[in-house]
């Protein structure tokens, strides 16, 4: 995957977090791993991907950081409902974005939300997976992208 590919992905989570009181996110250098562990932390939106890149995208972070995220965008409910559908959107997000610099034949599909351990996250074994560290406040989350061409 080129920097430039990248960069699109680093990009959707910065403008995500402009629409927050606490727009001063850090994202952190993408490294590769390999998909036999998924990083992810206790809630993740999940993006399915299709036409000239095939794989999936998704946001993962810790549930206090949704909390927080949820406070500072001026909604006042931290259920687990809000939580599933703020992960969603962030994921839809950053994928969003990616939609608009890559054209309308990348496809994104609904966010599908899980919650706990990342045996849930099924990735193709044959690839490998770019995780976006992301800081905001105190706290980690990831973007990980696992697309093929």
């Amino acid at each position: 995957m080129s920097e430039q590919t990248l960069q699109v992905f680093i990009d959707g989570v910065v403008r995500f977090f402009e629409h927050t009181n606490d727009k001063n996110v850090k994202v952190g250098t993408p490294y590769l791993v390999e998909n036999d562990n998924p990083a992810a932390y206790d809630v993740t939106g999940i993006i399915g991907i299709s036409g000239p890149y095939r794989g999936c995208v998704y946001f993962t972070a810790p549930r206090i950081l949704l909390k927080h995220l949820l406070l500072s965008i001026g909604e006042t409910e931290t259920t687990n409902e809000y939580l599933f559908d703020l992960v969603g959107e962030v994921a839809n997000t950053i994928s969003g974005n990616a939609r608009s610099t890559f054209g309308h034949e990348f496809m994104i599909s609904v966010p599908a939300m899980i919650e706990g351990a990342p045996d849930q996250i099924h990735l193709p074994k044959n690839l490998r997976s770019y995780v976006i560290p992301v800081y905001w406040k105190a706290y980690h989350a990831a973007v990980v992208i696992c697309l093929e061409e």
